[in-house]
């Protein structure tokens, strides 16, 4: 089961989660990535060798797809 979660001041919360062979969980995961990356979140994908990658496309492959705030400062 793939999972999108956002890290917030708790730890995280569980936005959404999928398997392959559910296309309404996927839609569901997708309008939600989709609402997060809107208010300004940066999303990171791990990949299966334990990388991972900034993405603007939710990997419907991914296990894990983490949302969180960027950095600032300067």
């Amino acid at each position: 089961m793939s999972r999108l979660i956002r890290l917030d001041r708790c730890g995280h919360t569980e936005l959404a989660a999928w398997t392959a062979d559910d296309a309404d969980a996927q839609r569901a995961a997708a309008e939600a990535f989709r609402r997060e990356l809107d208010t300004g979140m940066l999303a990171s994908a791990t990949r299966q060798d334990g990388s991972a990658e900034v993405v603007r496309e939710l990997p419907l492959d991914a296990e894990l797809v983490v949302m969180r705030r960027p950095i600032s400062g300067g």
